[in-house]
């Protein structure tokens, strides 16, 4: 892949968030944009975009026990005048940067922010069926996934990194040879320790040899497992790790990251809808967020620091998707 057209700034997509920024968008109430209409004549049985709209609704992925990209909210109350199903949570009842991204999307298109918790893997498997529309899960862009799914705009990046027990004597990721390594069951850390990765951006090198990959449904595990020393280490986002350590877990991070990653929505290539125009509203939308700084200080509230500039940088024409 080409670099610097990868981490290219300014491109046709970029160029239309900033006039859309500049045409309405600034400080706190930049998500005030006019909703987006559909094409004149699309049929809410046959484009995505039309039966969201149609709707009302946005029905969006999320995990209620991933903070702090995505937590339930202690206490919430469902709104009584809701248009989510009963089955689906409520904007009040979800928050965190995963959750207030689809909250972001919802809001551009006019529409009222729906969740469902199906599995993970269910997400990066495809085949929806269309029961939700777009998932938030900081799920990387990915070239494998692909396949299955169109990757939008991404929100934010990070560094995936190493966390050992704090006693650990290892002091860079090549310590860690031929001991037990853990990641999350299909995700970027796991291809990663098995040399199969393949994301947008430079080639990276491979850190730690030969390691025993113990694989976890889920971060949380893991890095639990871990901080009690039945792993060497746990491969994860940078956020992710440094979430347990606030919470009190027994980890360290080791200083260099294996790589970074591109954090994308996901639309299912199989839905049974036109989901070209859906797409295409979706990264205006976070192209503009990121314009008017609304990521930045998003990043910030819930991580403590900007993770959403490098991801404003890419040019996601650079991946080469056909979006259909």
């Amino acid at each position: 892949m080409n670099l610097p057209r990868l981490l290219r700034c300014v491109g046709a997509a970029a160029a239309a968030a900033l006039l859309l920024a500049a045409a309405g968008c600034g400080g706190d109430d930049a998500t005030q944009d006019a909703p987006p209409a559909a094409a004149p004549g699309a049929d809410p049985a046959t484009d995505k975009l039309a039966q969201v709209q149609a709707r009302g609704t946005l029905i969006l992925f999320t995990d209620p026990a991933y903070p702090p990209q995505s937590f339930a909210v202690k206490g919430a109350e469902r709104p009584a005048t809701t248009k989510c199903a009963a089955n689906e949570l409520t904007a009040a009842e979800m928050a965190g940067y995963d959750a207030d991204t689809g909250e972001l999307v919802a809001k551009a298109l006019g529409v009222e922010p729906c969740f469902v918790t199906p599995s993970w893997t269910e997400v990066t498997a495809g085949n929806w069926g269309d029961r939700w529309d777009l998932a938030y899960g900081s799920g990387a862009i990915d070239y494998d996934r692909m396949d299955v799914l169109y990757m939008t705009q991404p929100y934010y990046s990070t560094p995936a990194n190493f966390f050992v027990p704090k006693s650990s004597q290892a002091k860079a990721p090549s310590d860690l040879a031929r001991k037990k390594v853990g990641a999350c069951a299909g995700c970027t850390m796991e291809k990663y320790l098995r040399g199969t990765l393949d994301l947008p951006g430079p080639k990276f090198e491979q850190l730690v040899e030969e390691p025993k990959i113990v694989t976890f449904d889920t971060e949380v595990p893991g890095l639990a497992a871990t901080a009690k020393g039945k792993l060497a280490a746990f491969l994860c986002s940078e956020p992710v790790g440094a979430e347990a350590i606030a919470e009190g877990s027994a980890l360290r991070m080791l200083a260099t990251p294996a790589y970074y990653s591109y954090k994308s929505g996901y639309v299912d290539k199989k839905s049974g809808l036109d989901v070209g125009p859906f797409v295409a509203q979706v990264n205006e939308i976070i192209a503009a967020r990121h314009a008017d700084g609304t990521f930045a200080r998003l990043s910030v509230k819930y991580f403590g620091k900007d993770y959403a500039a490098k991801a404003a940088q890419l040019d996601l024409s650079a991946i080469e998707q056909n979006v259909q």
